[in-house]
């Protein structure tokens, strides 16, 4: 395995000014948009499953921000290839060792 493989974290502000960090799994770029597969940070204390969260790069007023893709048709590609992109990357990493 990489040892870069899930070492990514962002922090994001949400519309109350609530902060929270996340973990980054994967960036494609797609359409020309960036999108990212993220999942909350975890502090290694819960061992729950956590949902894999894909989020757009949009600009707003300069400012590139997060934000939920809305379209369900855009969501499916981009799920299937960050979801492929991912796979592969794992394959690859079993691979080196």
């Amino acid at each position: 395995m990489s040892d870069n493989y899930g070492s990514d974290f962002i922090t994001i502000v949400d519309e109350d000014g609530t902060e929270f960090e996340l973990e980054v799994l994967s960036t494609l770029e797609y359409n020309g948009s960036t999108y990212m597969a993220v999942i909350p940070a975890s502090d290694g204390e819960d061992e729950v499953e956590l949902e894999v969260s894909i989020l757009k790069s949009v600009e707003e007023d300069g400012d590139p921000i997060l934000c939920a893709i809305e379209d369900d048709q855009e969501l499916e590609i981009v799920y299937n290839l960050i979801m492929d992109q991912m796979y592969e990357e794992d394959e690859i990493d079993s691979d080196e060792e």
